[in-house]
């Protein structure tokens, strides 16, 4: 038998690394994962998200941010790419980079098989850890089904919806996303 020895890299090797990569990677405190490449599905999924979010945002204090921005994670030290997010007033950035941020309020994942678990447990936890984070959208990309959790004293509150004709309220913000918005283009 024979064992492997995974390497740790430090937090500074990490972005080095990440500064210069093609892909991207997250940051799990030592470990560097690789993400997997999306499907054309989630694309057109957190693309139109990201559209109708910044239209219907703007002239606010709100800002909405694509996947090209890390967040930082600092009590589970982890650096992620979450599809959407959207930040009330200026992001906050991490020791002044500007490619990390601390505080966003609204976080939108498209779930792909590979990273839906992930998305709706360990990294729900962890998102959880932040402030200023108070509503989250997990969006399957193979039929119209949004889960929306909202933050409330008494803890974080479900809804779920799976009507085209539905829009969500999201309370952190302040705006309705209509389901037809989200799916427009996808082909079930």
């Amino acid at each position: 038998m024979v064992s492997t020895i995974k390497r740790r890299y430090s937090l500074d090797e990490y972005r080095a690394i990440e500064e210069k990569a093609e892909g991207r990677s997250e940051y799990r405190d030592g470990e560097i994962v690789p993400m997997p490449g999306g499907t054309l599905k989630h694309s057109r999924i957190s693309g139109n998200i990201f559209a109708f979010l910044k239209f219907l945002l703007r002239d606010t204090q709100f800002e909405p941010i694509n996947s090209d921005l890390r967040l930082w994670i600092p009590e589970h030290r982890r650096g992620v790419y979450p599809d959407v997010m959207v930040f009330e007033g200026e992001p906050q950035l991490n020791d002044n980079r500007l490619d990390e941020v601390l505080n966003p309020t609204l976080i939108v994942e498209v779930l792909s098989p590979s990273t839906a678990d992930y998305d709706r447990q360990s990294k729900f936890r962890m998102y959880r850890s932040i402030a200023s984070f108070s509503e989250y959208l997990l969006v399957e990309q193979d039929e119209p089904f949004v889960e929306r959790y909202s933050k409330k004293a008494e803890g974080w509150l479900l809804s779920d919806f799976s009507n085209l004709e539905q829009s969500i309220s999201l309370e952190s913000i302040g705006v309705e996303l209509a389901i037809a918005e989200i799916y427009r283009g996808v082909v079930f």
